[in-house]
């Protein structure tokens, strides 16, 4: 019977040293918090939370710890870890009142506005949570304010642009098109330069071929006159057919003359020779 008693008793001392120890270092976390040794803090408060892990002085202190270190990350982990592990609403609040300053740090307000308001249900009277409370509020609102005017000014920006491009290239189609009539009259211009000068070709080629033609016809003229000149002799000299009739008939009277005449010689004894053919 006495040793089981014996032992509880060990028990109960191993678990009263254990619990002091996790006190004395949490002590100690403290003394170094105060004077702003993070580090050595920090690694108070993890040993304390090692040797108890439900030690919500040792979760919440380290939570302190980084929060002036500048960790606000870590900070508001603890701090909700903390307020889990709160037996009362006095705890609560605090941590959540601490995790509302470090959202606040971060800039996000949303998230610190929610962390005070849970803060205020766990203790409505506090009146540095309620001030806190109303600065995240109005540090929201003026957030959301500066980011639609952000858009807003984006949005304008993004209109301008888009009309300074609409204008670039309205400009630049205009350009275009004064170019392209500008290039277009430049061709009509040398197509007339083209036509004009094609029109005098012709002109001078009429004229050069109603020269020519000029001078074939006179030429022809020309020829034809002296073709006349060169045939009115022998048209001239031509006799008619009535001529031809009367040379040939004359010709024929000619010749019975000189063969009468030739008889009467024969009868008359006059020799006579004959022609040798």
């Amino acid at each position: 019977m006495k040793k089981p008693i014996l032992v509880g008793l060990l028990v109960i001392c191993s678990f009263y040293v254990s619990a002091q120890e996790t006190q004395n270092l949490i002590y100690q976390g403290n003394q170094k918090l105060n004077e702003k040794a993070f580090s050595e803090a920090e690694s108070k408060y993890r040993k304390a939370i090692s040797d108890n892990p439900n030690k919500i002085e040792g979760i919440y202190n380290l939570g302190n710890t980084h929060y002036q270190a500048e960790n606000y990350q870590e900070a508001t982990q603890r701090y909700f870890q903390a307020q889990k592990l709160a037996d009362s609403k006095e705890k609560r609040h605090k941590a959540f009142h601490n995790m509302g300053n470090s959202y606040m740090k971060k800039k996000d307000y949303p998230q610190a506005v929610e962390a005070y308001k849970n803060a205020l249900r766990n203790n409505p009277n506090d009146e540095q949570t309620r001030y806190n409370y109303a600065l995240a509020k109005s540090l929201l609102e003026q957030e959301r304010q500066d980011d639609s005017q952000q858009q807003d000014q984006q949005q304008d920006n993004s209109e301008d642009q888009d009309q300074q491009d609409n204008s670039e290239d309205q400009d630049q189609q205009d350009n275009s098109e004064d170019q392209d009539q500008q290039d277009n009259s430049e061709d009509q211009d040398q197509q007339d330069d083209d036509s004009q000068d094609q029109n005098q070709e012709n002109e001078e080629q009429n004229s050069d071929d109603s020269s020519q033609q000029d001078n074939q016809s006179d030429q022809k003229q020309e020829n034809s006159d002296q073709q006349e000149s060169q045939q009115q002799p022998s048209e001239q000299n031509r006799l008619s057919p009535q001529q031809i009739k009367n040379l040939l008939q004359a010709m024929d009277n000619q010749e019975k003359k000189v063969q009468e005449k030739i008889n009467a010689q024969k009868v008359q004894g006059i020799p006579t020779r004959g022609k040798d053919w």
